[in-house]
This record gives structure tokens, sequence and C-alpha cells, in this order.
């Protein structure tokens, strides 16, 4: 029972096999290639507010200093699981899960150009619409709730990314899109919202809870760190401007190795030739 046996006919199971999801993410990887650059962009900015949207709810459980330490990591991991459910179920283009377009690429079905475009023109794109999300939020004044604990917690949050040496930033990047490029994998596996929602939950709460880094979770936890400790939250200084650059560039580095990982491994294994 080899690969073979996976090319059974993917409508008789809860969900496509492997070799046809990897056909299907290449087709994917297709038309993200050759996406208009305003539509791209802008799908891009969904993506970036949306993972800010799991941050922000992810920070705003932390914002209770007393809950132990396991209890912080696992549920807070579930309540970011909200930004990928956003992407996945809503459409948007996440700059992450786009790691995956390397099939495509292997392929031949698209150039290092249109895979370099969509990559730069959705980091951007996921950037702009993670700022516009921080700015949004904070100006709702959720880092007041409780007694501005929050506020606090979005501070210790950043001032932790930023402190990390470059070698565990680098590796803990890599971790991080394995993981979220086999949940991304697991959402185009599935036929339903429900199976792509139960399909993301752990492979999600998981690289949360283990702190590895995500570069577009990042834009917005550290946009609003920096924010929020110009404006007296946290102790000064503890989160700078270069401190956010240092990370973006070095987090970012990660989860292109991360991700190109998975996409490279998985169209070995599965891919067809015509």
């Amino acid at each position: 029972m080899g690969i073979e046996r996976e090319d059974l006919d993917a409508a008789t199971t809860v969900a496509l096999t492997p070799a046809a999801t990897e056909a299907k993410v290449e087709g994917a990887g297709v038309t993200k290639a050759t996406m208009p650059t305003a539509k791209c962009f802008v799908s891009a900015m969904l993506a970036g507010a949306f993972i800010g949207f799991g941050a922000m709810y992810f920070v705003t459980f932390l914002g209770d200093p007393t809950l132990p330490f396991g209890v912080q990591r696992v549920v807070g991991g579930l309540c970011f699981c909200l930004g990928l459910v956003l992407v996945l179920c809503c459409g948007a283009e996440l700059f992450t899960g786009n790691m995956l377009l390397v099939c495509a690429r292997a392929s031949g079905k698209i150039d290092w150009r249109g895979l370099a475009r969509n990559w730069g023109i959705v980091w951007l794109g996921n950037f702009a619409g993670a700022l516009v999300a921080m700015a949004v939020v904070a100006l709702t004044d959720l880092q007041a709730m409780n007694g501005g604990a929050v506020g606090e917690a979005f501070v210790s949050v950043a001032a932790g990314k930023v402190a990390l040496a470059p070698a565990t930033l680098f590796f803990k990047a890599i971790m991080c899109n394995v993981i979220v490029c086999l949940a991304v994998w697991i959402g185009f596996a599935a036929k339903t919202v429900t199976d792509k929602v139960i399909g993301i939950l752990l492979p999600i709460s998981a690289f949360v809870a283990c702190g590895f880094e995500h570069c577009v979770a990042n834009m917005f936890f550290l946009s609003m760190g920096l924010v929020l400790n110009g404006a007296g939250f946290g102790a000064a200084g503890a989160v700078a401007l270069d401190g956010v650059a240092y990370n973006l560039v070095l987090a970012t580095a990660g989860n292109i190795v991360g991700g190109a990982i998975v996409g490279l491994v998985y169209w070995y294994l599965y891919h067809k030739k015509a």
C-alpha cells in the first residue's frame, strides 16, 4: 500500500487525499501568482487584519496575569486560531501560507518572478492590514481593560519578541511556519468549513503555545507594543523601532524556510508528472 493507494477517488473520502491536495495546492499557486496586483494587495490586507484579530484575542486573554502558565498558553493559543480560521474560511492572502507556492514553482507552473511578486505584494499587504487593525484596536481602548493589564500584556509580548537571540528567533520562525503550512495544507484537504476549523485548531494553538515566531502576527504584536510602550505601558524603551525591524526580518526569513520545507517535501512525495 504505497502512495498509489492514495489516488482513490477523492469524492468517496471525507477529505482530499494527499496527492489530490498537492494538485490543488499547485493550482492555487498558479492563481495566486497571476492575481492582479490591486486585488492581491487588498486580499493580503484582509489577511493581515484577520491575523491581527487573532493576536488581539490572544493578548486580551493574557490580560489576566493570575492565570497559570499552562492555561495561558493552551487557551491563548486556541484564541489565536481565530486569525487563520478567518483567512482560510473567508478567503485572504497570507504570506506564511503562500510559501506553499513553491509546489507550483517546483512543477514549473509559475516562474521565479511570479513567486517573488506574490510574496512581495502579500508581505506588504499583510503589514498594511496589520497596521490598520492595530490602529483601530488601539482606538477602541482595548488596552485599558482589566485596569490596563491588557495593555501591559501587549507590551510584554512585544518586548519578549524583540529580545530574542538571532538564532533562537530564526529557528522559532522555521518551526512556526512548518506548523502553519501543515495547518494550511489541512485547510486545502478539508471539504467543509467545519473540517477546516477543526483541522487547524491543534496545529495553530501548538505554535502559539510554544512561543514560535509568525512574521504576520508579529506585524500586529510589535506595532501595538511599540505604540502602547510609547503611551506609557510597560517599562520605558521596552519596545523600539529597531527591535521591531530586527524581529520582522529574521522571522520572515525563518518563515520562508519553514514553509518551503513543507511545500517541497509534499511536492516530492505526491506530485504527479503530466
